[in-house]
């Protein structure tokens, strides 16, 4: 922005903060407070620092790590990160609830950082040799992001082990895969039928992208051709992804009712989500699968499904990430406010979002069903996120590993106890 255009915006923003000073106090103290910053501080400083450090400390007072002010240049990066199609290494990352590190929830199928061997669960200590203590999400993913063709280093701490790794990954533009199989084939399609069980298929998403309630549906259909007798989705390590995809998603299976709400922070309903009967697939035996990683949208799916008694919850409780962010766009394109405005409720009208200082004990995400929880400790965790990696970068004709080439039963007792519900006689 030319620095006459800024200093015009400046005095705009001065002027309007004038404008409300009998209605608005503080905004007389915030303009008064800026200037005297400006004038009397020993080291210069400009106005444009101030007021960005001014929008930083009033963001980071909500204590919410989905809230935050971006800066101009950054916001076009941040409209990207719910598209199917983007620049970077491919890794979808949440802050962990216990340890506060940056976390590897799923890299995506395929996506350079997958090919170099991140994993789920990786720990990100350092990117490109700058710490990650203290970054936030944003801030990890703008420094992760750059110009196709470009390399970044990330230095990361591997599930159950104890010495980090750096990984040297190439950024390239990346269309994400978001419905995969339980084995490729040799032409590196997937299969999507459970190897070793008699027509039980299995599917699992990574993340709810625009295409993801088309890509099911067509393999849910196809598996239903093939004479699949129940399925397994698999929605473990899944962040979430744009709200209405899990919507659709949930209409694919709910012929009627309400799927999600939206409530604002004095209760009311914002949006009511419901299902229709056009286009419901036929009924058969449903297991979903979810651990602490699975969120936002992934809770959604499972909240439905389970409320409405249409699949059998199996697993660990979800991650509790149920909130609505807005992006508010600021004058004179200088940046933006992402703001969380809603949380999201499941049919029963129970909550999903785990608020700052919950408890266990307290109601929040999704938890699975009586008899169906099944945790992993740390070397059987390890061990599975192991074995999922070299099991996708393989194909069944030319795979040796023995890990990979264990069947899923025998590595995933999760998986095994979803199998074991749509093996029971009905």
């Amino acid at each position: 922005m030319p620095r006459r255009n800024f200093w015009l915006l400046t005095a705009l923003l001065v002027v309007c903060l004038a404008c409300h000073v009998r209605a608005n106090r503080h905004g007389q103290v915030f303009s008064y407070a800026l200037e005297q910053v400006f004038h009397r501080s020993l080291e210069p400083i400009s106005r444009r620092a101030l007021l960005e450090g001014a929008l930083d400390g009033m963001m980071a007072e909500l204590d919410d790590q989905h809230s935050l002010y971006i800066r101009p240049q950054v916001v076009e990066k941040l409209r990207q990160t719910l598209d199917a199609k983007f620049a970077g290494v491919g890794l979808e990352i949440v802050l962990d609830p216990v340890t506060k590190q940056i976390t590897v929830a799923s890299p995506l199928f395929g996506a350079p950082a997958y090919e170099a061997g991140v994993r789920s669960r990786d720990k990100i200590l350092r990117i490109d040799g700058q710490s990650t203590q203290g970054l936030s999400l944003e801030d990890a993913s703008n420094l992760m992001r750059g110009k196709p063709g470009t390399a970044v280093v990330l230095t990361v701490l591997h599930e159950g082990e104890t010495e980090p790794v750096d990984i040297r990954i190439v950024r390239a533009d990346i269309r994400v895969a978001t419905v995969l199989g339980d084995t490729r084939n040799a032409d590196g399609s997937w299969n999507y039928f459970l190897e070793g069980q008699d027509r039980i298929g299995y599917v699992r998403i990574h993340s709810f992208a625009e295409q993801t309630a088309e890509e099911l549906e067509r393999v849910v259909r196809k598996l239903l051709a093939e004479n699949m007798r129940g399925l397994v989705l698999d929605l473990r390590d899944d962040p979430g992804g744009v709200l209405q995809v899990a919507v659709s998603v949930c209409d694919l299976f709910i012929p009627s009712g309400v799927i999600v709400t939206t409530r604002s922070r004095d209760g009311a309903v914002r949006q009511s989500f419901e299902s229709t009967a056009e286009g419901t697939l036929p009924d058969f035996p449903l297991a979903v699968i979810v651990n602490n990683f699975s969120a936002s949208a992934s809770e959604i799916v499972a909240a439905c499904l389970q409320d409405h008694g249409r699949a059998v919850i199996v697993g660990e409780r979800t991650f509790g990430k149920g909130t609505v962010q807005e992006i508010v766009d600021l004058p004179g394109n200088e940046g933006a406010l992402k703001v969380t405005t809603a949380s999201y409720w499941r049919p029963s009208g129970r909550n999903i979002n785990r608020a700052k200082n919950a408890t266990d004990q307290d109601e929040w995400g999704v938890t699975p069903d009586p008899g169906y929880e099944v945790k992993l400790e740390a070397e059987a965790l390890a061990r599975l996120v192991r074995w999922r990696h070299e099991r996708g970068m393989s194909r069944r004709s030319s795979a040796t590993e023995p890990l990979a080439s264990a069947l899923p039963t025998q590595v995933d007792p999760q998986l095994a106890k979803a199998v074991e519900y749509l093996n029971a006689p009905r």
